[in-house]
């Protein structure tokens, strides 16, 4: 599919179904704007309306140092209360849309990752880190507290009380902490990330489409429901799949000992 030029994103398919996106203000560690939070936002909801030929995209940062820094403090510098609450529900509802993105968005963190931009990071299905990055949730030092999913998104990863000594103390992390405590999947020399990455989201693009999706919503719908429910979520999501073009090419290569070609139908 085709998509806009983004003042502050930089987007390349890098392969027919992977998609890299670029946080891309490096003039400003990557700080996330109210133009950043326009352009995200329409992002999410264009892959999530349509997300033509990405199967999988990867999001990652412009340099290699910095990840996100999060919000941009200058531009908030002097916003009326007024100001403030609309640019933040801007960001929320990027968050939000993120979350629920049919295709699988891996964050390759190339840095440090601090407030909004860990948040972000954390929105994304999972995360791979250089080895020189850092992550912090430092809303507290500044009069503030997360509000982009922090505080439900990490306790998640990390469980409730190294969550609760992340935040409340502000303190920043390395990035084998992170993935010590189960934010990160893996941890990776500067120069493998991207590499990771990119194989990574290879393999989920190479399997079926309507499958990962079906896949996907599961786990992230699942865990928000008591358990027997989630079961029968599961098998209707699972049901969704019998029918489809895909599932019938699965069956067929399989028996003809070939590589499956999926459509996403």
């Amino acid at each position: 599919m085709n998509f806009p030029s983004y003042a502050t994103l930089a987007l390349e398919m890098v392969e027919p179904h992977v998609l890299v996106i670029k946080l891309n203000r490096p003039e400003v560690a990557n700080a996330i704007n109210t133009q950043m939070g326009h352009d995200m936002l329409d992002l999410w909801r264009r892959l999530t309306d349509n997300s033509g030929d990405v199967r999988c995209a990867i999001l990652t940062g412009t340099g290699d140092k910095i990840f996100c820094a999060g919000g941009d403090l200058k531009e908030r510098n002097g916003m009326t209360k007024q100001q403030w609450v609309a640019q933040h529900e801007l960001f929320e509802r990027a968050y939000w849309t993120l979350v629920e993105v049919p295709v699988p968005i891996i964050a390759a963190i190339n840095g440090h990752a601090y407030a909004g931009g860990l948040e972000t990071a954390l929105a994304c299905d999972f995360l791979y880190a250089a080895n020189t990055a850092r992550f912090a949730l430092t809303e507290v030092s500044i009069g503030i507290m997360p509000g982009g999913g922090g505080t439900q998104n990490l306790p998640r990863a990390v469980g409730e009380r190294r969550a609760k000594e992340i935040i409340l103390t502000a303190k920043p992390f390395s990035a084998q902490q992170a993935a010590d405590w189960g934010l990160v999947n893996r941890v990776c020399e500067p120069a493998e990330l991207m590499p990771a990455a990119l194989e990574t989201a290879r393999a989920i693009a190479g399997n079926a489409p309507l499958s990962i999706r079906q896949a996907k919503k599961s786990i992230h719908f699942g865990l928000q429901m008591e358990l027997k429910t989630a079961y029968r979520f599961e098998v209707e999501a699972y049901n969704h799949l019998v029918e489809t073009e895909d599932r019938y090419e699965g069956i067929r290569a399989f028996n003809e000992k070939r590589k499956p070609v999926f459509k996403g139908k």
